[in-house]
């Protein structure tokens, strides 16, 4: 018998336990370790923000689905890993401490045959002096974060009915985020409940980003057929912001946050400011922060993760020149690059490097985008590395029939405004591969036929449907394993 433990709930790693249980339940032992209760479905999260959804509407209860799969779940935070056991194990175990209330701080050690890290990132507001829902500014990063950011942007709501001007500061807060696109499906929706009220008057909508130039979203930008025209995304993105009213700061790298106030550098070098009234400022992202010792408890965690937390897999990480960085840099079976019976699957795994071109300011700052890997790569990375370890199991020997490169892989976008069947449309891109391949397609750095971008209503119904067809995915209702990453 084989045991397989998953670290983390998110997209990914509740993807790859789905996958295991399906093939492994009956033979092998399939174990969830996250300290979460709920799975949430978080591109649904921008609707939170806004009113739109509640939270129970994005969110379930782990523990059933996972009695359903016969699966072990240990609500429960890793601390270490130990790849190579201890005096006391022969295979290498986590440890683990719980969070749910009957184990409360309670520590194990729990073995493992193959083990799966998709602990996702930790949300760094730490690294933004002023920054998160704690403090001045909200996020969209949880359902319950999206809640509290809900009822702040009401207050904001009930003043502007009053008469009062209001100043909303959507994007990027700090000078390396990713995840440029959700901040920015979150303003369109701001805008939209803005016009819905007929409050448009009272307005200031400011888009906030490190981003060179916008639709960048941390892919280096693309070129997107449109309308039987080749388009750049920063043509896109403008128009886009435009017809929603919003203004914008590009190259800017957020340092602090104090009330009503935000505090950035440009690439210029130049130290500005920005008011807000409103502020929701996507955070920097850093690994989970777990550490890794050898059989003598020696700390090899810097051989195992990267300086950011993440963990090292099959990727080049040799340090290069950005006009050097190729498509091949770029994992294809996330196999750690120390024991081959470890895996990372979604945003738990090191990139490489950026997809967008690294700049600097004259200070030395560093702003620009770190490269995106939620949502679709992420399931896809957690269904591919589910898939090799059952294949390794069953086989009796190490293998990967499976590959999921990030530069070979296609992904949608789908950014909505608005809600219900006729209010509302989106913005709908497609990329492939999602990282630039400028040897195979040198004249777009992708396949131009599959790189699209259109606006409309049948895109808004699109992303209604994904949010029913992903939810009954993750619950393991009838034939989930035919609906796709």
């Amino acid at each position: 018998m084989a045991k397989v433990v998953v670290l983390g709930a998110g997209i990914s790693g509740h993807t790859a336990v789905s996958y295991l249980s399906k093939s492994l339940k009956k033979q092998h032992e399939v174990v969830m370790v996250s300290p979460n209760s709920n799975f949430q479905w978080v591109p649904s999260n921008i609707w939170v923000g806004v009113g739109l959804m509640t939270p129970d509407q994005v969110k379930f209860a782990l523990s059933p689905v996972y009695k359903k799969m016969c699966v072990d779940y240990k609500q429960a935070l890793a601390v270490s890993i130990n790849p190579e056991g201890d005096a006391d194990h022969e295979k290498g175990f986590v440890t683990i401490k719980y969070v749910s209330d009957d184990k409360k701080n309670v520590e194990e050690k729990v073995t493992y045959d193959y083990l799966i890290n998709a602990t996702g990132p930790k949300l760094n507001f730490e690294a933004t002096e002023g920054l998160g829902p704690k403090k001045h500014t909200e996020s969209v990063c949880t359902y319950d974060h999206a809640a509290h950011a809900w009822t702040k942007l009401q207050e904001s709501f009930k003043k502007m009915e009053n008469g009062e001007r209001q100043t909303f500061l959507i994007g990027t807060g700090h000078a390396m985020a990713t995840c440029q696109g959700a901040a920015f499906e979150y303003i369109l929706n701001i805008a939209f409940e803005i016009k819905k009220r007929k409050l448009q008057h009272l307005a200031d909508l400011w888009w906030i980003t490190n981003e060179y130039e916008l639709g960048d979203f941390g892919m280096g930008g693309a070129y997107i057929k449109r309308n039987g025209y080749i388009t750049p995304t920063k043509i896109f993105a403008e128009s886009i912001l435009k017809e929603y009213g919003v203004q914008w700061i590009k190259q800017a790298g957020v340092q602090k946050v104090e009330k009503g106030v935000v505090y950035y550098e440009n690439l210029k070098g130049e130290h500005k400011t920005v008011n807000f009234d409103f502020a929701m400022l996507i955070p920097g992202f850093a690994g989970a922060g777990m550490k890794a010792f050898n059989k003598s408890n020696e700390d090899i965690s810097a051989e195992v993760f990267a300086a950011n937390g993440m963990m090292k897999v099959d990727a080049d990480y040799t340090p290069k020149p950005y006009e050097e960085w190729k498509a091949e840099d770029w994992p294809l079976t996330y196999q750690s690059v120390k024991y081959s019976n470890i895996y990372a699957a979604g945003i738990a795994f090191a990139p490489p490097h950026a997809m967008s071109k690294p700049m600097e300011s004259p200070n030395g700052t560093k702003i620009f985008p770190t490269p995106p890997r939620t949502g679709m790569p992420s399931g896809v990375i957690g269904k591919i590395v589910a898939q090799n370890i059952i294949h390794s199991i069953k086989v009796g020997k190490i293998e990967h029939p499976h590959k999921a490169s990030m530069a070979k892989m296609g992904a949608a976008c789908i950014v909505s405004a608005g809600y219900g069947l006729r209010n509302g449309q989106a913005a709908v891109m497609t990329v492939n591969p999602i990282v630039q391949d400028w040897e195979k397609y040198p004249k777009w750095g992708r396949n131009i036929d599959d790189t699209v971008g259109v606006v409309g209503t049948a895109g808004h119904w699109m992303k209604l449907f994904m949010h029913y067809m992903f939810l009954y995915k993750a619950k393991a209702k009838p034939l989930w394993w035919l609906i796709p990453e």
